[in-house]
């Protein structure tokens, strides 16, 4: 066999991204700020970096966003799509995790991004909204 061989039934098309334009964007604001502020800012910073850079892009947010009275704070509701957490430690862990699938449940919304600025290299995490129901675990 080729190892160059491609397979015909999984196109690009058939992978469906969810809004892969606007995440794309948003992620490329994120290795900006990454590469402008380095990897040892706090939080706070990256985030007000963040909201000028949405702002530039006149991409609509909302910025500490309070989850439907739960005591949930999510930094970045974006388009009205897209739920953006920051983290600035160490590493990130399954509480992380549950915490952005906890705000796309209580918030109705598909797609989290979970980006922590301490990597050495950006990794962005995108959560998807869990639709069994397994969701009451996050809630």
């Amino acid at each position: 066999m080729d190892t160059n061989y491609t397979n015909t039934r999984g196109s690009l098309k058939d992978n469906k991204l969810i809004y892969p334009k606007l995440s794309y964007t948003i992620v490329g604001s994120c290795f900006d700020v990454h590469n402008e502020r380095g990897r040892f800012a706090r939080e706070k910073q990256y985030c007000d970096a963040l909201e000028q850079k949405l702002r530039d892009l006149k991409i609509p947010y909302k910025r500490e966003f309070h989850a439907n009275n739960t005591g949930n704070i999510a930094d970045f509701i974006i388009n009205n799509k897209i739920v953006l957490e920051i983290k600035a430690k160490r590493s990130v862990t399954k509480d992380d995790y549950y915490q952005v699938q906890r705000y796309l449940q209580v918030l109705n919304i598909k797609l989290g991004l979970l980006v922590n600025f301490r990597n050495r290299y950006l990794k962005p995490i995108r959560v998807i909204r869990i639709e069994t129901d397994a969701r009451t675990k996050f809630t």
